[in-house]
């Protein structure tokens, strides 16, 4: 074939379309192996070296990088490194991580008996174990006694934070609930004798006034069990001395975990690593975000979706139906379809300000004085929640679902309609069991794409309802269980929160990576059961264009 006629075919299109779409797959693999590589490596118990200097200093951490150091015009300009090293013990150095010149190291070792402690505030403690005491009794001295001895106390330890997280979340939590729904009822009160001044509401009062009473007490006696707990779980400290030769001393109730850093075996480091991985999926954050996991960003992030996703797709199949089936086609259903798809293009933060002003202030703002009075002024739907913030993604994504839908819609065979009306069905009948069913793949479709850009879209959900710290789930086991009205947190926002907003840049770095890797996994997940939906469905409709 000639070249003349290659190109009047299109087939070098057809090539630079191939080429351009392998080097968006590749750049995208190369994304990801980087995401991975930076945020699944960082749970892994790394050796801890230490480090002597020139001037007598010595360092202790785990080496991060090793990187050349600019010197611009000089002869030595890229030639001399740096050493980056998490030396950890904010609360002793005042940072975590130290630069070290590679050309003022003297000495370079990887010490016995040095322990990587993972705690509940300041970051990880690095040093020695020199002393393990129960109140003013020694039970262990020396790196290896404590180290058989510790294991035991840890485990201790956990089980009276579980003991105390379940008093002051669930019972005393409970308690606080209970008093809290009481007030509301006193509240209640109140306003009906202003509107009904005759009424005598002296009984109903009294009986709320009891059981506030009752309340108090249990709060009372949930608060003196709570001190004795926490007065036995706080009788056990460890001490450890840094590399500058200060100790430190640590109660055991505050130390999550701790082990020898440089005498691990390979199955060791495995089952430390599967415990952080763990700990960083399941349990609350803490340290500004910075250590602790991720649990209540993930649960947020996951009910955020499915909520829009079961607002978006009536409103976008409905809205597609209409346009597509009944409205007379004509100037007015073209300036629609126009409006449609120009709203795919607007902003996000337009649809964040329309939903705060909208949602939270008109309508909340609205629920509220007609039925929430007694709350007021502190707000119940007037302010920011996870079911203003799914409203506000549902409008974002609803023009993506409705094309979609349409399309699904009108590529049904014009035959099937034909034969269902020809049987005797209705026009209704007709879209619910034929039209509907058969563009059902092309409309699971529109849902897929909404859900992938509503689970990562950020910007409107700072104005609706997503917060930097969630205590409370919007689920739990207080009526009426699903509490709509509740702030939340979402990955996106702690991505951005963590990486632009964290006190300790370096610290937070790894925890970047991390949870974008769940916030991709989230996204595949979400998608990967919409498809498997979809070709199912797909593969029951043949006769159909899917």
């Amino acid at each position: 074939m000639s070249l003349r006629k290659a190109i009047q075919r299109g087939d070098h299109l057809i090539w630079l379309t191939g080429s351009a779409l392998a080097a968006c797959i590749l750049m995208i693999v190369g994304l990801i192996v980087v995401i991975l590589v930076n945020g699944l490596g960082f749970f892994w118990p790394a050796p801890l070296v230490k480090l002597t200097l020139k001037d007598g200093g010595v360092f202790l951490g785990e080496l991060v990088t090793r990187e050349p150091i600019p010197n611009p015009g000089q002869p030595d300009h890229l030639k001399r490194h740096r050493l980056q090293l998490k030396v950890g013990n904010r609360d002793l150095l005042g940072y975590d991580f130290k630069w070290i010149d590679e050309a003022d190291v003297v000495a370079r070792e990887q010490p016995a008996g040095v322990f990587t402690v993972e705690r509940r505030e300041y970051g990880p403690l690095l040093g020695t174990p020199v002393l393990l005491k129960q109140g003013d009794r020694e039970l262990a001295q020396g790196p290896e006694a404590i180290r058989s001895a510790l294991p035991a106390l840890l485990d201790r330890a956990a089980r009276d934070r579980a003991a105390i997280e379940h008093i002051e979340k669930e019972e005393i939590g409970d308690i606080n609930y209970r008093i809290e729904r009481a007030r509301l009822d006193l509240r209640k009160i109140e306003f009906r004798a202003r509107r009904e001044p005759g009424r005598d509401l002296s009984a109903e009062r009294a009986e709320v006034e009891r059981q506030v009473a009752a309340a108090q007490k249990q709060y009372e006696a949930k608060q003196a069990e709570l001190a004795r707990l926490m007065e036995q779980a706080a009788t056990t400290f460890v001490t450890f001395k840094a590399a500058d030769g200060t100790d430190k001393e640590l109660r055991t109730l505050d130390v999550y975990r701790a082990y020898p850093a440089n005498e691990l075996g390979w199955f060791q480091r495995a089952g430390i690593y599967a415990g952080r991985l763990w700990t960083f999926v399941a349990e609350d954050p803490r340290e500004s975000n910075t250590e602790g996991g991720i649990f209540p960003a993930i649960f947020g992030t996951v009910m955020m979706v499915i909520i829009m996703s079961i607002m978006v797709v009536p409103l976008g199949v409905l809205a597609a139906l209409y346009l597509r089936e009944y409205a007379k086609q004509g100037p007015l259903v073209r300036i629609v379809r126009i409006a449609v798809n120009n709203l795919a293009g607007v902003p996000s933060i337009v649809f964040g300000v329309f939903g705060l002003g909208f949602f939270v202030y008109f309508v909340g703002g609205g629920i509220d004085r007609v039925f929430f009075p007694e709350s007021l002024p502190t707000p119940t739907y007037g302010t920011g929640g996870i079911l203003w913030a799914s409203l506000t993604l549902a409008l974002l994504t609803v023009p993506v679902v409705i094309v979609a839908s349409e399309e699904a819609l009108a590529a049904v065979p014009r035959s099937m309609r034909e034969a269902s009306l020809a049987m005797g069905a209705t026009k209704f009948q007709t879209i619910l069991r034929v039209v509907l069913p058969a563009a059902a793949p092309g409309i699971l479709t529109g849902l897929i794409l909404a859900m992938a850009r509503g689970a990562g879209e950020v910007a409107p959900l700072m104005l609706t309802g997503v917060v930097k710290l969630a205590p409370e789930l919007p689920l739990d086991g207080f009526f009426p269980f699903f509490h709509l009205d509740r702030k939340f947190m979402h990955l996106g926002f702690h991505i951005y929160d963590v990486g632009f907003q964290s006190p300790n840049v370096e610290a937070a770095k790894p925890m970047v990576y991390t949870t974008t890797i769940f916030l991709l996994m989230i996204v595949v997940a979400l998608n990967f059961t919409a498809i498997v939906v979809r070709n199912r469905l797909r593969r029951k409709y043949q006769t159909s264009a899917f």
